[in-house]
């Protein structure tokens, strides 16, 4: 009966999308015919007072007291005296665009370059003949993160086409480095869904005085991509020049501000994942694999509150994957040649993570609060498992993890936060906790908005 159930609601769902998806398709077509008038019509705003110049960066020193080390969970006890390792890093630095064009014609950008970007160098080798040589200087990333079009028709309605951030989740819809209290992105939520989650697609979403909706058609996650270690957190990456889309898939999300420093927020994502790469397997009706789809949802609360003295925030998120045995038992057996991206591991039936945090202005007791400037002192607790297995497959017990972390956030001007946090990760009892210690600084503001 309840197999019945799951698989009515599914088809049901999937049903809305795909009226979903032809309502999309009209609105983009009204939209994309409309920008033809647009181009013919006079605008008094100055192109000075349209464009929007902003953006975000950390720069971090972290010291880990425990090994790094691929072996130190299958071989723990080795590693128990393990010296630690530090590490200076730039996780993200991010230039963000924007330009209106009037007429409720807009445009956003966002450029990041992850963990100090990508450098390469020629270099002519004089102690082997004079050769030249090409070297990697600088590992990293540069990721486009959001570069998409909007159509404003009211408060209540805009359309937005492009590639777009996926506000699944308290951290992907606040991001910022200056909108979480830790050095890094909060955990949990980081480890087992895609974050920053950012998707090709399209949005509909608008905003009253306390609600705000959005709702995306999106590109599904790829299933080849999920792991033991994140769940489907690497499903939206693509180590081709495209994302494949043989899927699609839906997000939404909601949040309410109906009271003075509260803000209520539900969020949630449904798509099939199996077979969406770059080649399709068609399975014959003996196939182990026939009629598999890997749906996956996910499902998330998170809340804020703040006044002067007191900042609260919260999430608790729970997938489940449709097909996880199936597709762990694919993903094992997939080719070990040389470059091949895809992990070799299985992947979790369902995944969860709670947490909490909570600091204190101290400037707020005192006169030294001016100018913007506040000094919270916060804690932090996460608990999150990326590991629930299906059944038949053995538990990866150190996919199960808590974090406890305390530390300070300085502000002297809004847009910018000093930061230092230490803090352990526990782990169940045969493998050893993992200390740590952080500090560095971050900022995200507008230089001209």
């Amino acid at each position: 009966m309840l197999e019945f159930a799951t698989n009515f609601a599914t088809d049901k769902i999937f049903e809305v999308m795909k009226i979903t998806k032809s309502i999309l398709t009209l609105c983009v077509v009204s939209l994309l015919t409309s920008a033809t008038q647009v181009l013919a019509q006079d605008d008094t705003t100055t192109a000075k007072n349209r464009l929007t110049v902003g953006g975000c960066g950390e720069a971090e020193f972290s010291r880990h007291f425990y090994s790094d080390n691929v072996f130190r969970y299958s071989h723990a006890d080795r590693y128990t005296q393990a010296p630690g390792y530090s590490r200076l890093d730039l996780p993200h630095a991010v230039i963000m665009l924007g330009y209106d064009f009037g007429r409720g014609w807009s445009i956003g950008t966002e450029i990041e370059f992850e963990h100090g970007g990508v450098e390469a160098a020629v270099e002519k080798e004089t102690e082997e003949t004079g050769e030249f040589e090409q070297e990697v200087e600088r590992g990293g990333e540069v990721a486009l993160e959001q570069f998409w079009v909007q159509k404003s028709f009211s408060k209540t309605l805009n359309i937005r086409a492009g590639h777009i951030v996926v506000p699944v989740g308290m951290t992907n819809a606040n991001h910022l480095p200056t909108q979480f209290f830790g050095l890094y992105r909060p955990e949990g939520e980081n480890t087992i869904i895609p974050c920053t989650w950012h998707e090709t697609g399209v949005s509909i979403w608008g905003k009253t005085a306390h609600w705000r909706y959005e709702v995306q058609l999106l590109p599904a996650l790829n299933s080849n991509l999920f792991n033991d270690a994140g769940w489907v957190h690497n499903g939206s990456a693509s180590p081709y020049e495209f994302r494949p889309a043989n899927s699609l898939a839906g997000a939404a999300r909601i949040d309410w501000t109906g009271i003075q420093g509260l803000r209520l927020s539900v969020s949630g994502y449904i798509g099939n994942t199996f077979n969406n790469d770059i080649t399709t397997t068609v399975y014959p009706e003996t196939s182990r694999y026939y009629g598999a789809t890997g749906t996956l949802m996910i499902g998330s609360f998170d809340f804020a509150y703040k006044n002067k003295w007191l900042l609260l925030r919260g999430n608790a998120d729970y997938g489940h994957l449709g097909d996880a045995s199936l597709i762990s038992t694919r993903n094992k057996n997939q080719t070990t040649m040389t470059g091949n991206p895809y992990p070799h591991t299985a992947v979790g039936e369902n995944a969860w993570d709670v947490s909490i945090e909570g600091g204190i202005d101290l400037f707020s007791l005192t006169k030294w609060r001016t100018g913007g400037k506040r000094l919270y002192l916060f804690g932090r607790y996460d608990h999150y498992d990326s590991f629930v297995p299906a059944d038949g497959w053995a538990d990866v017990e150190w996919a199960e993890r808590e974090v406890v972390s305390a530390g300070i956030n300085y502000y002297p001007l809004p847009e910018i936060a000093i930061k230092a946090e230490g803090g352990v990760r526990l782990l169940a009892s045969q493998y050893n906790d993992e200390p740590y210690f952080a500090i560095g600084v971050t900022w995200a503001g507008f230089f001209k908005k």
